[in-house]
């Protein structure tokens, strides 16, 4: 079994060598080996474990999770599931390209051929990506409202459980936590500059759009006071002033 330095594993795999370090510190990647004078050593084992960790790294999980992935008894099944997601979104992605591919080879024959005028070539495309982005945006909300709804379905019958059963103190806790979670929220956008993507119009959202908006910590699905329709609204930088 072939040994390797943490500058050749780190070379082997793209990453730095400090990154090599950071995941020994971090337990995720020990050495099998240390040297009298300190040398991390590792084996094939750590060469594939470290690019599984690359992988899961690419596809959106954090170190935490990987670890708590990787010390799981169903670390096996777990790991499977997540790649064949990756699998079929890939899959996905490349059969979109295919197809604009093959879109792009018929138009470019039809313009060679004079058989298609250029412009509305050009409008055909632009109205179907449009359309396919109104598609994802549509399909993104319907999960992200289901969510919402359970949580808040959810949320609603353990109030009243509360209420009935009278543990005031739960009851009390519950209250502040949920308020505690909607004043976050809010705080996440305290500063926020919003772009939006159809009018370019940049705007602060008011605090009750802060509460009832959806979304992370890069976009939010919010409705733009400059064209008046809801979009996935880009966060900017804070206003100055």
């Amino acid at each position: 079994m072939s040994n390797y330095t943490t500058g050749e594993m780190a070379k082997l795999c793209n990453v730095s060598v400090r990154t090599v370090q950071f995941y020994d510190t971090k337990g995720i990647l020990p050495p099998s080996e240390l040297t009298k004078g300190g040398r991390r050593i590792y084996n094939e084992v750590d060469l594939q474990k470290l690019q599984l960790i690359c992988t899961l790294k690419t596809i959106g999980l954090s170190l935490n999770s990987i670890k708590n992935v990787l010390e799981s008894e169903w670390s096996g099944k777990i790991l499977t599931m997540l790649l064949e997601e990756q699998v079929m979104l890939l899959t996905e992605e490349i059969s979109e390209r295919q197809k604009q591919l093959e879109m792009i080879a018929m138009i470019k024959r039809n313009i060679t051929d004079n058989a298609m005028n250029p412009a509305n070539t050009l409008l055909g495309i632009e109205d179907a990506m449009e359309k396919r982005e109104k598609a994802r945006d549509q399909k993104k909300l319907v999960v992200i409202y289901v969510g919402v709804a359970i949580v808040a379905t959810l949320g609603f019958l353990c109030m009243v459980w509360l209420i009935k059963s009278q543990i005031w103190w739960g009851l009390a806790l519950y209250l502040a936590v949920a308020i505690l979670g909607l004043s976050a929220s809010a705080l996440q956008l305290k500063d926020a500059v919003l772009t939006c993507p159809k009018c370019d119009g940049a705007f602060k959202p008011s605090l009750r759009r802060k509460f009832f908006s959806t979304g992370d910590h890069r976009v939010r699905w919010i409705n733009c006071p400059e064209c008046g329709e809801k979009h996935w609204c880009v966060l900017q930088k804070p206003l100055l002033g």
